[in-house]
């Protein structure tokens, strides 16, 4: 590689301070996206006398939005650029999470799973995150760009660590008002000091849709949807449904629960710009073979509940490890797989298919568990579901490694 491939733009001054921005902004769309999961069991199981099937649908609600929703906004991020959406998105958060505090109080299970659907509005900050943080850094530096920025993920530790103790501390409403406020605040900060790359300004967006029915035509876009779909599905779900599940298996308090939970997204987080690393390294396939069929197995022996907490303990944050890190090879291999005009348009797909992929597991494990007190077969079906994914991942395309230019 030459020299010249490996200069710095000039153009692109203050990236650093940009990307960090748009994390911390991603972080507290993740907060808000998260701020049901970790209060269920301790809160609105007692409060609105919910049943196991229930609960588990309004853990899964925001992740339909905050899936769905980030086709167009990554589309509308394109046309506006970032600090306009990310500006907007952090103030619908706020809004929501106030508005989720209020439902919150009145006992109306209906209007809370309203609420909790359009809560996952900041879900979807993701899809403004990825293009910003890629925009800002050169063509051979773009996976360091995106990797620092999916590190704002981690605001589902952060929302599992702190909301049951600030519940704990300040109350329910005062909690959710705090963490709104938080929002309304660092939309602020990012309307006044954030700035969109130089590369985007002036920049015209293509028109969406086209660019969506020619990826769509590509069965490649379909296969990593798939895996992507379980693999980040898998992060969603535990994220959100490990405070529940720990509660049931080894009645954990809410504070124990959620501290296990945000070890558990913490180590996911961590781990995933390392599967971007090792996909560059080793090739996305490879990578992606053994992070499922270590899920598969894993899955088996969680699906044992062993009657040891430090057991679970171990095979959890393994699991956190091998996900967190087939999160980043799915995203490698996009670059790959992808036709390189639709690049862009087949990571918005998969993202939405990772994020709606977090919806169904906590429906799957509250309804086994609410049919025989366990949750073995919850965990069958997602070492099944690994299983597919592990084949589907043999057949994809693996295309050439991206060059630096």
């Amino acid at each position: 590689m030459s020299t010249t491939t490996m200069e710095r733009d000039p153009q692109l001054k203050g990236q650093l301070k940009n990307v960090i921005m748009a994390t911390l902004a991603s972080t507290i769309g993740f907060w808000g996206w998260t701020m049901i999961g970790p209060l269920a069991k301790s809160y609105y199981k007692e409060a609105f006398h919910l049943t196991p099937g229930q609960l588990s649908a309004l853990i899964a609600m925001p992740a339909i939005v905050g899936a769905v929703a980030r086709i167009p906004v990554g589309a509308l991020t394109d046309k506006f650029g970032g600090r306009i959406m990310f500006t907007c998105l952090l103030v619908l958060t706020s809004i929501m999470v106030l508005i989720t505090a209020l439902i919150g109080q009145t006992g109306n299970y209906p209007l809370l799973l309203v609420s909790a659907f359009f809560l996952g509005i900041g879900g979807s900050i993701f899809a403004v995150g990825i293009p910003f943080s890629a925009s800002w850094y050169e063509p051979h530096r773009k996976g360091l760009a995106t990797g620092i920025v999916g590190m704002g993920m981690i605001g589902t530790a952060v929302a599992a660590f702190c909301n049951p103790r600030m519940v704990k501390a300040f109350g329910y409403f005062e909690t959710h008002l705090i963490i709104a406020a938080i929002a309304l605040v660092y939309a602020v900060i990012v309307w006044f000091f954030l700035k969109d790359s130089p590369k985007t300004r002036g920049k015209k967006a293509e028109p969406i849709m086209p660019k969506i029915k020619h990826a769509m035509k590509d069965i490649a876009t379909w296969e990593l949807c798939f895996i992507y779909g379980v693999i980040f599905g898998a992060f969603v779900a535990f994220s959100n449904y490990i405070p529940t599940y720990m509660s049931n298996v080894y009645n954990f308090d809410p504070v124990q629960a959620g501290t296990f939970a945000a070890l558990f997204a913490t180590c996911a987080v961590v781990a995933r710009p390392f599967g971007g690393v090792a996909a560059d390294k080793l090739g996305p396939r490879p990578v992606t073979l053994i992070m499922f069929a270590a899920v598969v197995v894993l899955s088996l022996l969680i699906a044992q509940q062993f009657a040891s907490p430090a057991v679970y303990y171990a095979l959890f944050i393994i699991m956190a490890v091998f996900i967190g890190f087939g999160t980043g090879t799915v995203f490698g291999w996009v670059g790959r797989a992808a036709k390189p005009e639709d690049t862009g348009t087949v990571g918005g797909l998969v993202s939405a298919a990772g994020g709606l992929g977090g919806y169904f597991p906590p429906l799957v494990m509250g309804a086994v568990y609410g049919s025989n007190g366990h949750y073995f077969w919850a965990q069958v079906a997602l070492a099944i579901t690994a299983g597919v994914a592990l084949l589907i991942s043999l057949v994809i395309k693996n295309g050439s490694k991206p060059k630096a230019r």
